[in-house]
């Protein structure tokens, strides 16, 4: 089968295509047909070798791509069948093959059905992006007001919805350009992004709000928009504050989980969570998928098909 491979760390031009065997599944295992994979910043990290200096990935001759996958049971196992419709989310990264591939071999455990009356394109784009935001509001016990900094990002646009399916007042703050969209997912107030947060925040919601989920990784400049005592998560290695003023910080660190992927699918399923594509480009193309994404300024996710 055809995959997308690093063996040297670079620019997107280090991508290469090689030729491997399909992969068999073990016990409590599928594999997977790939119909698409979603292009993540941590794909950017680990080809440059970010991850790896950073000492989260260790050494490898060979590192496969891709955390999300969208596509079809072919080995029936874990409760699913052959033909099944499936998203699964790949969190052992420092392996050889991962989601840019034609075949993908998961634990049963890291997958669960697409959500229906979507394409397995903007399927993929949820398990990786969804369940960082559903983890992460899992690491905080506030019934009140949740400050979501990058709320016009998948995780952020994720974060939004969650939060008010919990029943949360959100604060988002994302490019003013972007505030249209961000209302969409849920948000009760908006706040552009710019300095003085804090003050800003504080503006809306006196003494600050309960907790900060910062997938912008804004740090202190977010800490200030929390009360004292309040809580704030962390989303990269490194990136939590200080905890000043007894604020709680906390990082999330993802895990694939099948069960709550489930959850989610469902959601997705209703409408509640935002499925966003960019555009769709051929695996062969993952290059100057690596490339767009880079430069930014997406809206959704960019998405390869084998």
């Amino acid at each position: 089968m055809r995959a997308m491979v690093v063996r040297r760390f670079g620019g997107p031009e280090v991508l290469e295509p090689v030729e491997v065997p399909v992969p068999e599944p073990g016990p409590g295992q599928v594999r997977i047909r790939v119909a698409a994979a979603a292009v993540n910043p941590v794909d950017l990290a680990t080809r440059a070798g970010l991850l790896t200096e950073a000492g989260v990935v260790p050494p490898r001759e060979v590192l496969g791509l891709g955390w999300d996958v969208a596509g079809v049971v072919e080995t029936a196992g874990g409760g699913f069948a052959a033909g099944d419709a499936v998203v699964g989310l790949r969190d052992r990264i420092a392996t050889p093959l991962g989601a840019y591939a034609e075949w993908i071999v998961l634990d049963a455990s890291a997958v669960a059905p697409a959500p229906a009356g979507v394409s397995l394109c903007e399927a993929a784009t949820l398990p990786l992006n969804a369940l960082t935001a559903a983890q992460a509001l899992d690491l905080v016990e506030t019934t009140g007001t949740v400050l979501v900094t990058g709320a016009a990002g998948a995780v952020g646009g994720y974060a939004v919805a969650l939060a008010k399916v919990r029943g949360l007042r959100v604060v988002a703050v994302a490019a003013a350009a972007d505030e249209e969209l961000v209302r969409g997912f849920g948000a009760d107030e908006f706040l552009p992004r710019g300095p003085s947060l804090g003050d800003r925040v504080r503006a809306l919601v006196p003494g600050g709000v309960d907790a900060v989920l910062d997938p912008a990784l804004l740090g202190l400049e977010a800490l200030d928009a929390v009360r004292g005592g309040g809580e704030f998560v962390a989303f990269a290695a490194g990136a939590a504050p200080i905890p000043l003023r007894g604020v709680r910080v906390s990082s999330v660190w993802i895990r694939a989980d099948g069960e709550r992927l489930a959850e989610l699918s469902r959601l997705a399923e209703k409408g509640v969570l935002p499925l966003r594509v960019a555009e769709v480009l051929p695996m062969s193309e993952a290059a100057t998928a690596h490339e767009r994404l880079a430069a930014g300024g997406l809206r959704g996710r960019l998405v390869l098909t084998p």
